[in-house]
């Protein structure tokens, strides 16, 4: 049975689904974490690969949701004037409203935790109407929801999306 090429390896999935990157596809990723509009060719020496199985490589990357390739802006020079984090806590299951906060435009990041709160919730809005709207008719309003704790940004920092690969 002949062995694939570099070309055609990329990832395989686990045992729970997830991808299992290959170090050549890890590289891949680092590089376009570096710089997203880095030509294919220029990944392609990088990494020892041709231009075309690094096109191959990428867009199967994409497919599985490995990564995605975006502008990131500042929400404040876009006219987004308000971001916040909000906790909440849930009465019942806590995957139907994540999914219900998932869908909103204005909420960007979701993610279920273990602690005080049993989701995080990353807002941005235009203006604190706007989030007060968002809080109070909108998220408060979904079944489940039992509490609200948010976290208004006055100032950011720091971020980033440069964490590599493992």
């Amino acid at each position: 049975m002949a062995s694939r090429s570099a070309d055609q390896k990329g990832s395989r999935e686990s045992r729970s689904g997830t991808p299992q990157l290959d170090a050549v596809s890890l590289a891949i990723v680092e590089q376009l974490q570096e710089d997203g509009r880095r030509p294919y060719a220029a990944i392609g020496k990088a990494v020892g690969l041709s231009e075309a199985a690094v096109r191959q490589r990428v867009q199967k990357l994409l497919d599985q949701g490995v990564m995605q390739i975006v502008a990131v802006t500042d929400p404040l020079t876009v006219g987004f004037r308000r971001q916040a984090m909000v906790g909440v806590n849930v009465e019942g299951d806590v995957e139907s409203v994540a999914d219900a906060l998932a869908a909103m435009s204005e909420c960007e990041y979701v993610v279920m935790t273990a602690g005080s709160f049993d989701l995080m919730v990353e807002i941005v809005c235009e203006d604190d109407d706007h989030l007060l709207d968002v809080i109070n008719r909108r998220i408060r309003a979904v079944p489940g929801v039992r509490s609200t704790e948010s976290f208004v940004y006055l100032k950011l920092k720091k971020q980033t999306y440069m964490w590599g690969t493992r």
